[in-house]
């Protein structure tokens, strides 16, 4: 099989009925739904296959369904190939790099979904509706926009959350201070600004109290050593210690996403490709833009599932 490395979307890539066509025709597929409805005690699976867009985008929702779904995808996935997946490293956005977690063995499915079920009632109590705020900034480097958010803060919280890409960088923190951002970016002109439709502003010192609730859930759970390294969000670093892999989950839930380097990092293991397991295809466009010397595949359907398989068993190329 080919060297690959398996990559897990985050909170956007979300619409109602993902992961159907997985349920309906893998056995492996169907029982992580069940799996999941049983650990939340409650009926995911039925939110995502007949809820609204509404219902579903709802964090404390979102968040264990995105998971549910990639692992869906990888089981269907290894179903298919009728082996296990060895990745030579892992990745996931945010809520992903949990979903890479249950991917490499470290927590089961079902603590990996109570944790995101957690993840996301935390994140909307810490910060009431109205008071946070995020922004894409398309067409900036990475330190003009930290100069940017610097000028924007004036005591209140303006940071960088998400380094996508070279030119791809969301800004997270008090609704106030990022308006001021947006006001001074739009004054510059030819760079795109695009405010986001989000519940809370994620990966910014505004969450850091969910973090610290989050370290004692990690606590209670069972932790094993991951089957291959993880590159986590937080810097962009490979690892395989269970408590640097916490301790990175821990500062992850508050500091900036580093996807672009994390790309960068997966780059070094040699691999022939990239398998984005789950709903949409947005990392998938990342890793195109980062590097152009290896396909991603994105699996959130069979038909992608088919030509994913065939890429690893060396069908195509």
């Amino acid at each position: 099989m080919r060297k690959h490395a398996l990559i897990f979307p985050g909170q956007g890539a979300q619409r109602p009925g993902m992961g159907k066509e997985f349920f309906d025709t893998y056995k492996s597929a169907h029982s992580v739904f069940e799996e999941a409805d049983d650990a939340l005690g409650f009926s995911i699976k039925d939110i995502i296959f007949n809820g609204t867009p509404e219902e579903l985008a709802k964090t404390t929702i979102t968040q264990p369904a995105i998971l549910t779904v990639s692992i869906a995808a990888l089981k269907a996935l290894e179903e298919e190939l009728g082996t296990e997946l060895s990745p030579a490293c892992v990745a996931g956005h945010s809520l992903g790099e949990y979903t890479s977690l249950v991917a490499t063995g470290m927590i089961s499915l079902a603590d990996g979904v109570r944790l995101l079920h957690l993840r996301g009632a935390l994140m909307q109590q810490a910060v009431p509706i109205g008071t946070g705020a995020m922004a894409a900034i398309v067409g900036m480097e990475p330190c003009e926009v930290n100069e940017i958010c610097v000028k924007a803060a004036q005591g209140e919280v303006c940071k960088e959350a998400n380094i996508n890409s070279p030119n791809q960088i969301v800004i997270s923190g008090h609704c106030t201070a990022i308006a001021r951002a947006v006001e001074l970016i739009e004054a510059i002109g030819n760079i795109r600004v695009v405010p986001l439709r989000v519940s809370a502003p994620f990966h910014c010192e505004l969450m850091r109290c969910v973090a610290d609730k989050l370290k004692v859930a990690f606590a209670e759970i069972k932790w094993k050593t991951p089957k291959c390294p993880i590159v986590v969000n937080v810097s962009a670093k490979a690892m395989t210690s269970i408590d640097d892999i916490k301790d990175a989950l821990f500062k992850q839930t508050f500091s900036p996403v580093m996807w672009y380097q994390s790309v960068l990092k997966m780059e070094t293991f040699d691999t022939e490709g990239y398998i984005e397991l789950g709903p949409g295809s947005v990392l998938s466009g990342l890793v195109r833009k980062i590097t152009n010397t290896k396909k991603p595949y994105h699996v959130s359907g069979v038909e992608e599932l088919l030509l994913a398989a065939s890429f690893l068993k060396g069908e195509t190329k």
